[in-house]
């Protein structure tokens, strides 16, 4: 291991920040929302408000597990419906169904296009391989697993923690930090000799309620201030622009706790 870095671990989210999927993420929820919402007008003569990007996926959707997601959305619509059973059928009124019809969506499209990854983020990947850091993805989504052997980037990771191995350890999802900090705890790093690095506002509340050694938000949506406003320790809007594997050590010596 290089012995000048100061850090001995980064934790990476998956979408938005090692692979453009995150487009497709909103892109699916919002078919499903305005589905469903049309569908409350037609039953229950409620107003249809469309769902927005701005005003709906990035406050109560972006970042959160996909039932979490669901629910804080309908929350915010005032609607309420049974929780139900991750097994819902896509077609049940249920959080879970609800859930379930996004998660079907989001794999159409996914199958349709294909997966695109962020170039600088992969460079710094295998820099940081080379240097002997720990490397753990840490994502709310329970396709991480398959997305990232789509784009041949699985087994760079000496931890990852999914939607799929949440639900098999009962951690919160986020703004909780749990996918973080079990990422640390698999290969034994201490969370302030630790990076994260998320794009959305609840991964960087995550962050610093774990209180990592640095927290490096990604402005995919021009939504700098937010992350700054919610926890980041610095922003940038592309890896690319923080000079590879020694800038980030500058910026880890810059805000460690």
């Amino acid at each position: 291991m290089n012995t000048s870095l100061k850090f001995k671990a980064v934790v990476f989210d998956m979408d938005g920040v090692i692979t453009k999927t995150a487009l497709t993420h909103a892109a699916a929820w919002k078919k499903m929302f305005d589905e469903y919402l049309l569908k409350r007008e037609k039953e229950h003569g409620e107003p249809f408000v469309e769902f927005t990007h701005a005003g709906d996926y990035l406050p109560y959707v972006d970042g959160k597990p996909r039932y979490k997601g669901v629910q804080s959305f309908l929350e915010s619509r005032g609607i309420i419906i049974p929780f139900g059973d991750p097994a819902d059928d896509p077609g049940t009124e249920t959080i879970c169904g609800l859930g379930n019809r996004k998660n079907f969506a989001f794999n159409e499209v996914l199958e349709k296009e294909g997966v695109e990854v962020y170039p600088s983020t992969v460079a710094l990947l295998h820099e940081l391989k080379a240097a002997g850091i720990k490397l753990g993805v840490a994502s709310s989504s329970k396709n991480c697993k398959p997305v990232l052997e789509r784009v041949d980037l699985l087994d760079i990771f000496d931890a990852r923690v999914d939607g799929v191995v949440s639900a098999e350890l009962g951690l919160h999802g986020k703004p909780e930090p749990d996918i973080f900090t079990t990422a640390c705890d698999i290969f034994g790093v201490k969370y302030a000799e630790a990076i994260v690095v998320e794009d959305a506002v609840s991964g960087v509340q995550a962050g610093k309620k774990g209180k990592f050694g640095l927290t490096l938000g990604i402005a995919r949506e021009n939504n700098r201030n937010e992350l700054l406003e919610n926890g980041a320790d610095f922003v940038v809007e592309d890896l690319e622009e923080i000079g590879g594997i020694a800038g980030l050590n500058e910026l880890f010596l810059k805000f460690k706790k």
